[in-house]
């Protein structure tokens, strides 16, 4: 695992007798994050914990290895927010307001009006620049609040469910972009309940649920792409107790096998069992577990 850019131990926070989190330990490597779970999960009050907005009730957390507690101001320098609320000031056009977010991060004017040219330009908002932000839609709104985010150039960039509210192609543009931030070497951590986002634009993921951590590890580990879909023809008993001698993992429905054999190529093994069984086979294919698949089995246990 790379260095961690996000710590937690034993981290948990109420709003009076609301636990939002609950003893959450986390390791966060460096890369794009997706943070996961339904509404009222906990995704956002981690966010506000690592920004420091929020005082945790029990336990630590750190960014690039920084107290969010007692090192808030260097935190923030290093970090970029993209809110889910609609917080942007109507009656300034999107330049004025870049410009003014680029000064708040201690660029001078100069420096700030061109970063936030080159910033605009690179969310596709170049030609509206000049507009009133109250006359934007709402997926202007976002690529808007994803500037702002990225505009003094931090390392890692929290974006709390940056897709909300958009059409189909909106949420294409913004995942497009998400996407792209990697190339710049800044790291992402993507918050959302909707899991196909998550699986299409992020490495590393972590899955919570009430308040607790139900997963977290690379994506690859933890949606399934190495299990084999058979349907049989005929009598499926000597084919499965062949199948498990071997080692494999034999499982599915009354009208599917799902093969999973990690000794080598699960394709070959049931070819080779296959002939010599003498079985038929209707389909054979990949089987690959979706991210929605593992949250609704909620079998728990953090990877």
């Amino acid at each position: 695992m790379d260095v961690p850019i996000i710590e937690t131990q034993n981290l948990g926070h109420a709003y009076g007798s609301i636990v939002a989190l609950h003893h959450v330990d986390l390791t966060v490597p460096a890369g794009r994050t997706g943070l996961v779970g339904a509404n009222g999960a906990g995704k956002t009050t981690l966010i506000k914990i690592l920004l420091g907005i929020l005082k945790q009730t029990t336990g630590t957390a750190t960014v690039f290895g920084l107290d969010t507690q007692h090192d808030k101001l260097a935190i923030r320098s290093r970090v970029g927010y993209m809110p889910e609320s609609d917080c942007l000031p109507l009656d300034q056009s999107a330049s004025d307001f870049l410009i003014y977010a680029a000064g708040l991060a201690g660029l001078p004017p100069k420096a700030a009006r061109q970063r936030a040219s080159d910033v605009l330009t690179l969310v596709g908002l170049d030609e509206e620049r000049f507009r009133y932000l109250g006359d934007f839609s709402t997926g202007m709104k976002q690529r808007t609040k994803l500037a702002q985010a990225i505009v003094h150039d931090p390392e890692l960039i929290l974006l709390d469910e940056p897709t909300a509210g958009l059409d189909p192609a909106g949420r294409e543009e913004m995942l497009l972009l998400i996407s792209r931030l990697g190339g710049f070497g800044i790291d992402v951590i993507v918050s959302s309940h909707v899991l196909s986002d998550i699986e299409r634009t992020c490495d590393w993921v972590v899955m919570l649920d009430g308040g607790r951590v139900l997963r977290s590890g690379p994506l690859e580990t933890l949606i399934d792409v190495g299990t084999v879909e058979v349907e049989l023809l005929g009598d499926r008993d000597p084919v499965i107790a062949r199948l498990r001698d071997a080692g494999a993992i034999v499982g599915g429905d009354g009208t599917a096998l799902h093969v999973t054999w990690t000794d080598g190529d699960p394709y070959n093994l049931v070819r080779d069992v296959l002939a010599d069984t003498g079985g038929g086979i209707r389909r054979l294919g990949p089987r690959t577990t979706s991210l929605e698949d593992v949250f609704l089995s909620r079998d728990g246990a953090e990877r």
